[in-house]
């Protein structure tokens, strides 16, 4: 399509001029009034074109103005990037050689290592007097049918010793075929008393029902560390008794410890089993290590039940070391990379 410039349809402008002249003087000659009228519909045609043409124009400019208007405000307001500095929190016990908790030290005392690289003390504090969120893990399976009594009559000991009424929250898991909370965090000592009476085994109509049983020991330690761990602040531990044995779980050993670690949750494990419960061919060998493990790769500490370490015993020990703990903490030397 051919552009008209200003030029041309000034000259066509004259040349209707021309034309209308020509017409006034010649009035016999209708071919050349048809031309004339040819003629201006040519240039109003032009002229309306030329109008767009000049609109686009100034649309194209305006925008190109408001780019670049943009584009300077940019250059004024560059874009602001945050990160989060993680404060690494570490959670520590001291025993000299003879085995005993050693108190009263200072930040001086204390040298910190990330993967062989010394780290800056930035944080610390003794915890003996700090709030404590505690989770009792009970196993109520079948193997522990016959252990299980003495379990909640330690586990009520070891709270009415450690338990610091509107200090300290508690709550009470049980875990089978499934998990169940029986007393969500608490700081009364009388829901956690009522809450305990409730945690049993699974009935044998039930085990019928259900055409056997089940132990979902790392459904439960990872329901605990996500559900109820991760919401709270300070320290936090698990105490999980149990033979060790998981059957039917969903998550693995891996998982349970992975989300007690991102919750930041010490786990401490009991191994309490009953040598008959699982007859004559035995069974339940590797239950002393899964709870090492979970204790270990959570920074907390393994027991087991002996003749000559009974529970309550173990509890006592558990209860000097939740009170006995220093809080150290650092930001990493090592960049986090994106």
């Amino acid at each position: 399509m051919h552009s008209f410039t200003r030029r041309e349809i000034l000259r066509g402008a004259a040349a209707l001029s021309v034309a209308a002249s020509a017409r006034g003087r010649d009035s016999q000659n209708p071919s050349r009034d048809t031309a004339v009228f040819r003629d201006r519909d040519a240039v109003a045609s032009a002229w309306s074109r030329d109008q767009q043409s000049r609109s686009r124009d100034t649309a194209v400019l305006r925008a190109e103005n408001v780019t670049a208007s943009a584009s300077a405000q940019d250059q004024q307001n560059p874009p602001v990037f945050t990160t989060e500095v993680k404060v690494v929190n570490v959670l520590a016990t001291v025993r000299n050689r003879t085995g005993s908790l050693v108190g009263g030290l200072s930040q001086e005392d204390f040298l910190l290592f990330e993967d062989g690289r010394p780290q800056t003390i930035r944080y610390f504090a003794r915890e003996s007097d700090l709030p404590l969120t505690l989770g009792l893990m009970v196993d109520t399976s079948a193997s522990q049918r016959r252990v299980l009594d003495s379990e909640r009559g330690a586990s009520l000991r070891f709270l009415d010793r450690v338990f610091r009424e509107n200090k300290d929250h508690v709550f009470i898991m049980q875990f089978d075929t499934n998990v169940q909370m029986r007393q969500p965090p608490t700081s009364s000592v009388r829901k956690l008393d009522e809450a305990m009476a409730y945690v049993d085994t699974e009935t044998e109509r039930q085990l019928r029902q259900q055409g056997g049983g089940g132990t979902l020991l790392y459904d439960a330690v990872a329901s605990a560390s996500e559900e109820v761990m991760r919401k709270q602040t300070g320290r936090k531990a698990l105490i999980v008794l149990s033979d060790g044995v998981d059957f039917g779980s969903e998550n693995t050993l891996k998982e349970a410890v992975e989300a007690a670690e991102r919750a930041e949750t010490l786990v401490y494990s009991i191994l309490y089993s009953d040598p008959g419960a699982y007859g004559i061919f035995g069974g339940g060998n590797d239950g002393k290590r899964v709870l090492q493990r979970m204790s270990e790769d959570s920074g907390g500490s393994f027991f087991e039940v002996t003749k000559k370490q009974p529970v309550d015993s173990i509890f006592d020990i558990l209860q000097e070391e939740l009170r006995n703990q220093y809080n150290l903490g650092y930001v990493s030397d090592k960049p986090v990379s994106i």
